[in-house]
């Protein structure tokens, strides 16, 4: 993995550069979805904050094997079903995957019950308007954000999106600019939201996604390698 973090972060650099960023604005999110529990002992090892984990039940069996959490954040990056909703809250430091009104209310009621601090959250945008992708479509993304940030025991942090996989460089920089802007807009119309998060961009497709402004990229294989056979 220190081959692989070397050469992303050089692209990492290379594609803030092209724009004029600062690629010290940009986190890497190790995903480790389908891989063994000590690549998270090495992921803290070569010094990534943090790691994204798609499944609660994952998430917890490797919780338990690694005996805590290790120096990292764990996120959640993967559709969270509000059944749940409460050992999410219990394990992960924060959810990035915050997709529909009913989620985010069921996880403000259960922070509260669980938590002393907000539950830092990332609100899912469908900029792609695909069928088969969760999150707020780009009309209804603005007053979803504010509402949502009006939910006690939540503190929304930015946004996240996926584009569609296999899309060419167009439409790519369509989705990645479409939910810069509606970040933009959330800040525009209410002064008091503060969410500078941009989780933008994953193995095939980072590289453009910094250079329209992600400050997140979440990578799999391009980082931790391919998952080992057999695990989906």
């Amino acid at each position: 993995m220190a081959v692989r973090l070397a050469a992303v972060c050089n692209r990492v650099s290379e594609a803030a550069s092209r724009v004029g960023r600062d690629p010290s604005g940009v986190e890497i999110l190790p995903v480790t979805k389908g891989h063994p529990a000590p690549l998270i002992r090495e992921a803290a090892a070569l010094g990534l904050g943090c790691i994204g984990e798609n499944r609660v039940s994952e998430a917890e069996a490797k919780f338990g094997a690694l005996e805590g959490k290790l120096d990292v954040e764990w996120c959640l990056i993967g559709r969270l079903q509000r059944n749940k909703a409460r050992r999410a809250v219990r394990l992960f430091d924060s959810i990035e995957s915050v997709d529909s009104m009913r989620l985010a209310q069921t996880l403000s009621r259960i922070a509260l019950e669980e938590t002393t601090e907000a539950c830092p959250v990332l609100v899912q945008v469908n900029a792609s308007g695909e069928a088969t992708k969760a999150g707020f479509g780009p009309a209804e993304a603005v007053d979803a954000v504010l509402e949502i940030c009006e939910l006690p025991g939540l503190r929304v942090d930015g946004l996240m999106t996926m584009a569609p996989f296999g899309s060419d460089e167009h439409e790519l920089r369509g989705v990645f600019v479409s939910t810069r802007g509606i970040l933009e807009e959330c800040g525009r119309q209410d002064p008091r939201f503060k969410g500078g998060t941009l989780s933008m961009g994953m193995s095939n497709d980072f590289e453009i996604a910094v250079e329209e402004g992600s400050t997140r990229v979440r990578l799999g294989s391009v980082l931790v390698g391919p998952r080992p056979a057999g695990r989906a």
